[in-house]
């Protein structure tokens, strides 16, 4: 019998918090900084365009080449990769009836485009939960694809995705818009114009969340000791690659290089985003390595960092609406107002506030509102909205 209070462990029930890993959720709870980070040149006069300058002094110059190089391009990769091993996760207590594990995975991207939907029309044009959804709905089957057809399909999700958002970069050019209006009404009604860009938003992750799948079965990030080789050269080899790949598009951001032709400037876009998915990698190698460290030692700081990641949805949208009150002129008014430096100091107080706040949950014993919905639509099981508070970094051993 289940101890009163909580759900039976079961195929049909989620993870409990007793099981959830270190690595992932910490992962997630960095996730979000760099999230805000790329967000924050709502901000400034580059604005969406990954090639406009900021302008400014020298600090805000140092910060946008800095962001253009680690964190624009970079950030959204970690996410896809983190949900593509979330979804071998989720189904790993499906082994014995597949079907199962796919209808799962259907019924959670069908919720999580609706979310997308709504986050969308209501908060921020540039959701990323509709495309996983999308990903989820189309793809439930990889979870038991082989090795050789995950790459494959990896590598010609690659190649569309990287043409699709160079086109959309190219064709937006410098002056990219944000679904901004005179009124609350008229920028909702602008953002639902960018739902139908939901194809191309989902066909941009299928490649990070093809290699988290690979990385979930091969348990990398739960047995950090067994592959540490492995994570090393991740570390040692993607960061350099990332920002490299990503200079073509950093020295047109910080305004000391113009490409010559429309061809160069497209190259120069294929190779920020190509090299976005190895510096999504490096991020996740880096903090498993850093997981691996902490062990079953964990302060406060790292136990709020897991509580965010666990509460990673909410605290995802939590985030949007700064932005919204920020960027829309009925309010503040601070679309491209800020320099850089001042936009990304936004962003690391609003990704701090969430931590405090993830943290509070954690002490109350409570989910975070979104994940509990998400569970309750995805297992169709009522889960308790409230949980007995675990002692401080005790809530998943790693």
């Amino acid at each position: 019998m289940p101890k009163a209070g909580h759900l039976p462990v079961g195929p049909s029930a989620p993870t409990p918090h007793s099981e959830r890993l270190l690595a992932p959720d910490l992962a997630r709870g960095m996730m979000l900084l760099l999230i805000a980070l790329a967000h924050s040149r709502m901000l400034h006069a580059g604005g969406l365009s990954f090639t406009a300058p900021a302008g400014g002094g020298a600090v805000d110059v140092a910060v946008q080449w800095l962001l253009t190089s680690l964190v624009d391009g970079r950030s959204a990769p970690l996410f896809g990769l983190l949900f593509g091993y979330g979804l071998v996760q989720m189904t790993r207590r499906h082994s014995g009836d597949p079907a199962q594990g796919r209808r799962l995975i259907r019924r959670r991207g069908l919720w999580l485009v609706v979310f997308g939907a709504a986050h969308v029309v209501l908060l921020y044009s540039g959701d990323v939960i509709g495309a996983y959804g999308a990903f989820a709905l189309v793809l439930a089957g990889v979870v038991s694809w082989s090795g050789r057809r995950l790459w494959w399909v990896s590598v010609t999700a690659l190649v569309l995705g990287t043409a699709a958002t160079t086109a959309l970069q190219l064709v937006a050019g410098s002056d990219a818009p944000l679904a901004v209006g005179a009124t609350l009404l008229d920028s909702a009604l602008l953002r639902i114009t960018v739902l139908p860009l939901l194809p191309v938003a989902a066909l941009s992750v299928v490649p990070s969340a093809l290699i988290g799948v690979w990385a979930a079965r091969t348990r990398v990030l739960e047995r950090p000791d067994l592959h540490g080789p492995l994570l090393r050269r991740t570390v040692v080899i993607g960061f350099p690659v990332a920002v490299l790949g990503a200079q073509p598009v950093a020295l047109q951001a910080v305004g000391l290089w113009t490409p010559s032709t429309t061809g160069v400037g497209a190259l120069a876009l294929v190779s920020f985003a190509a090299t976005g998915i190895v510096g999504g990698l490096a991020f996740a190698a880096a903090i498993a390595l850093v997981a691996a460290r902490i062990g079953d030692r964990r302060g406060p700081v790292t136990t709020a960092l897991v509580a965010c990641g666990r509460r990673s949805m909410t605290f995802y949208i939590a985030q949007s609406p700064v932005w919204l009150v920020a960027t829309e002129p009925s309010l503040l008014g601070l679309a491209g107002a800020l320099g850089a430096a001042s936009a990304a100091g936004v962003a690391v107080v609003t990704w701090a506030v969430t931590v405090v706040m993830a943290d509070v949950l954690r002490r109350a014993g409570r989910r975070g509102p979104a994940e509990a919905l998400l569970r309750y639509l995805t297992y169709r099981t009522a889960e308790p909205a409230r949980t007995q508070p675990a002692p401080l970094g005790a809530e998943a051993p790693g």
